[in-house]
């Protein structure tokens, strides 16, 4: 019986022996899947976070892309627009010089006399008729001469509906004499009645005397120097305007 127990207590003591090996080896195990886990489980976090940074990313850009697709569409439509601007200053370019053109073919023989003089601005067109022409010194009263040369601008002017003609009248700075004071106290009374004669006149021709207007310069608008008889001679001038409809109701804001 000793020897028999003897033999048990050995292997008893064997099997704890080889069951405190397993348990260790266990425990380990079972140190390294929970790291595995954990680590698992951060870059899972990290790759969440990823995910939801990619989702932000992408909402911005198919925002961007969606403005950006507005400037698109805002530009083509901008473009569109300028297309159709410039075609109509081309067209309106075109208007005006045929119908600066129009105005010197039916001047011409008076512009080849020196009686007048057809000039063209941006927006519009000027005829500048002589003094000499049309009035003696001092005088306002049309002269015969240039009722007949007048007679003719007014039928050019008559077929520019879309013209506002403004007639103003220029002297040089030569005082009026002192025996025309009475009646023209200075070149300011004398150039406003020249325009304002000029103007009736149109009037009876038949041009419509609400597209017209009347004004005087007197001396302070020259086009040449007034210390030669040459320079006083052209700035003593009846200047016609012809002003687009548009622009002149833009200036007086009758457009708004």
């Amino acid at each position: 019986m000793n020897r028999t127990n003897l033999v048990a207590a050995l292997l008893a003591s064997g099997c704890l022996a080889g069951g405190c090996v397993s348990t260790a080896t266990f425990e380990k195990v079972e140190r390294q899947r929970d790291s595995r886990i954990a680590a698992l489980e951060k870059e899972y976090a990290a790759l969440e976070q990823q995910k939801s940074t990619l989702e932000d990313n992408l909402h911005t850009l198919k925002d961007r892309f969606a403005a950006l697709e507005q400037t698109r569409l805002a530009t083509e439509q901008r473009a569109g627009s300028l297309q159709q601007e410039n075609a109509a200053l081309v067209a309106a370019s075109r208007r005006q010089q045929q119908q600066y053109d129009a105005l010197v073919q039916g001047l011409s023989s008076e512009v080849a006399k020196g009686q007048l003089q057809v000039r063209q601005y941006k927006n519009m067109l000027s005829v500048d008729l002589a003094e000499q022409v049309f009035f003696d010194s001092g005088r306002a009263n049309l002269k015969a001469e240039g009722k007949n040369v007048l007679k003719k601008v007014g039928d050019a002017l008559k077929g520019y509906e879309n013209k506002i003609i403004r007639v103003v009248g220029h002297t040089d700075n030569v005082p009026v004499s002192k025996s025309l004071q009475a009646t023209f106290p200075s070149n300011w009374e004398l150039s406003v009645a020249r325009a304002t004669n000029v103007v009736r006149f149109l009037q009876e021709v038949g041009v419509p005397p609400e597209r017209m207007v009347a004004s005087g310069r007197s001396e302070y608008d020259p086009v040449a120097s007034n210390d030669t008889p040459e320079g006083r001679q052209k700035n003593r001038r009846i200047e016609i305007m012809l002003i687009d409809k548009n622009l002149v109701n833009e200036m007086t804001g009758k457009g708004n």
